[in-house]
C-alpha cells in the first residue's frame, strides 16, 4: 500500500481483516523471536492486561524501585535519618545521578547535574545562556515547542530585555544565516513531542555556533530513547526529564548539561545553597562551586532522585545504538501495520516516514482523536492524544514488543470499524488526555 491518506469507508476491511491481522501477528513474533534485547522487558513491573505505549509521556514502573524506595523511606529516613546526607550519600545524589544519565545523552562525567523540576531547570538554563552572549537581544524558539519552553523563553526575555522570535525548526538555518548578528541563544528540542519528528542535532549546533550563539536543547524526547552525543556534537546546554523514557516516575527529577568550557561563566537566575563553594559556611552573600555543581540549587527531592537512580539500572548494559535500532523496527513496524489495516479510516500518518527523521514515537492524525484513544485504553491498549487531533504512541524499547505493536493496529482497527468511539462514555473529557 502507499501509505494512509484518509477518507473512504472502512467497512470493506470487516472482511479482509483477520487474515491481514494473522499476517501481521506472525510477522511481530518472528521479529520478537529474534529481538536480543527482549530480556529487558523483565526489568519492568507491567500489569497484566495492559499494553503501555504512553512511555513518552511517563515511563512504566521499573523493577529495581519499589525496594530502593521502601529502603530510602524506612532505613534511610526512617532509621539513618539526617546522618544519611553523609552515611547514605545523600548529598552526592544530583551529581552521581547527573553522571548516569550523562552516559545515556554522550556526556562525560562532570557536566550533568539532577534535581529540581523541568521547568527550573530550563529557566536557568536559558537564563544562563543568554548571558554568555550579553552584546546580544534576540532568543530564537520555535512556535511548535512544548508550551513551558515558550512560557519560559518569554520570561526569560522580560527579565532579561531580550526579544522572543519564534522560528520553526526548518526555517532556523535561514533565519541564522540572515540574522544570527543578533542571536544570543536559541533553544530547541531534537523530537518534536507531538509527532515524534527527529531533527539533526549536530547539524543546527553547528548553524547555531557558526553565528556564534549558543544552543540549549530539551532532551525530555530524545534522552534514553536514541543516541544523543551531546559532547560530540559540541553541545553548550541541554535539559531533559527523567519521568519519560528514562522512567523515573511521576514528577522524577530533572537534569541539566552544561558544557564544561561554559561551566566557569555559568551565571544561572536561581541560585541557591547548594551550589555554594561552601554550603555549610551559611555566608550572607553567594560564591558558586566550582564545575557542574554551581549548577544545584536547593534542597533536592531525594525520595524521587533515588527513585530515579534505581529506574536507570533498567539500561545498564545496554547499547544505546541497539535499543534505537529496536526502537526504530517497532515504529517501523507500526507503520506497516497502519498501512496494511487502517488505510481508508480516515486516520493519517504524523510522524516521518523516513527511519532517520523519526524519535520512538508514532502519531496518527484523527478527527475522533480523543474518544478513539479512550476507546483503546478502555480495551487495555494506552497511549495519549494531544490536541487538536493527535493520538500518540510511544514505543520504549526496553520494554515494547512487536506483537504489542500488532495488537494496537488491530484494536484501531475494530474501534474505527465498529465506530467504538462513537460511544458517550468515551466523549467527556478528563483533564489530563
Amino acid at each position: 500500500m502507499s501509505g494512509l491518506n484518509g477518507g473512504g469507508a472502512g467497512s470493506r476491511r470487516v472482511s479482509a481483516g483477520p487474515t491481514a491481522v494473522e499476517q501481521l501477528s506472525d510477522r511481530a513474533s518472528a521479529l520478537d523471536a529474534a529481538d536480543e534485547l527482549a530480556f529487558l522487558r523483565d526489568r519492568f513491573l507491567l500489569p497484566k492486561g495492559v499494553v503501555y505505549l504512553d512511555g513518552n509521556s511517563l515511563g512504566a514502573l521499573p523493577a529495581a524501585v519499589p525496594g530502593a524506595v521502601e529502603d530510602a523511606v524506612r532505613r534511610q529516613w526512617g532509621t539513618d535519618l539526617i546522618r544519611s546526607w553523609n552515611d547514605n550519600a545523600w548529598w552526592d545524589a544530583p551529581i552521581r545521578i547527573g553522571d548516569t544519565i550523562g552516559r545515556l545523552v554522550g556526556a562525560s562525567n562532570g557536566q550533568v547535574v539532577c534535581g529540581d523540576s523541568t521547568s527550573v531547570q530550563l529557566y536557568n538554563a536559558l537564563t544562563a545562556a543568554a548571558r554568555l552572549r550579553p552584546d546580544r537581544t534576540v532568543l530564537l524558539t520555535d512556535p511548535d515547542h512544548f508550551p513551558t519552553d515558550q512560557y519560559i523563553a518569554d520570561a526569560v526575555a522580560r527579565a532579561l530585555g531580550l526579544t522572543v522570535r519564534r522560528v520553526p525548526m526548518r526555517e532556523l538555518p535561514d533565519v541564522l544565516a540572515a540574522d544570527g548578528h543578533d542571536v544570543a541563544v536559541a533553544a530547541y528540542a531534537p523530537v518534536d513531542y507531538r509527532t515524534g519528528e527527529l531533527y539533526d542535532m549536530a547539524a543546527l549546533t553547528e548553524a547555531v555556533h557558526a553565528t556564534g550563539a549558543v544552543v540549549l536543547w530539551d532532551l525530555c524526547h530524545a534522552a534514553g530513547a536514541l543516541p544523543v552525543e551531546l559532547d560530540a556534537i559540541g553541545a553548550d546546554l541541554a535539559v531533559g526529564c527523567g519521568y519519560k523514557y528514562l522512567s523515573g516516575g511521576p514528577g522524577a527529577p530533572a537534569f541539566l548539561y552544561v558544557a564544561a568550557r561554559h561551566q566557569d561563566a555559568f551565571d544561572h537566575a536561581i541560585t541557591g545553597w547548594h551550589g555554594h563553594a561552601e554550603p555549610f559556611g551559611m555566608h550572607g552573600t553567594y560564591t558558586p562551586a566550582p564545575g557542574i555543581s554551581r549548577a544545584r540549587i536547593g534542597t533536592p527531592p531525594l525520595l524521587s532522585m533515588l527513585a530515579l537512580e534505581a529506574a536507570l539500572t533498567a539500561f545498564d548494559g545496554v547499547d544505546i545504538a541497539a535499543l534505537r535500532a529496536k526502537s526504530l523496527s517497532l515504529t517501523g513496524f507500526f507503520l506497516d501495520c497502519a498501512d496494511e489495516l487502517l488505510d481508508g479510516l480516515d486516520f493519517t500518518v504524523a510522524t516521518p516516514r523516513e527511519p532517520e527523521r523519526r524519535g520512538s514515537q508514532v502519531s496518527l492524525r484523527h478527527g475522533h482523536a480523543y474518544p478513539m484513544v479512550q476507546a483503546l485504553i478502555a480495551r487495555g491498549y494506552i497511549g495519549d492524544m494531544r490536541a487538536p487531533d493527535i493520538l500518540r504512541f510511544g514505543f520504549n524499547a526496553l520494554y515494547v514488543t512487536h506483537a504489542d505493536v500488532a495488537g494496537l493496529a488491530a484494536e484501531l482497527l475494530c474501534i474505527a470499524v465498529e465506530r467504538e468511539y462513537a460511544a458517550a462514555r468515551f466523549a467527556a473529557r478528563s483533564t489530563v488526555t
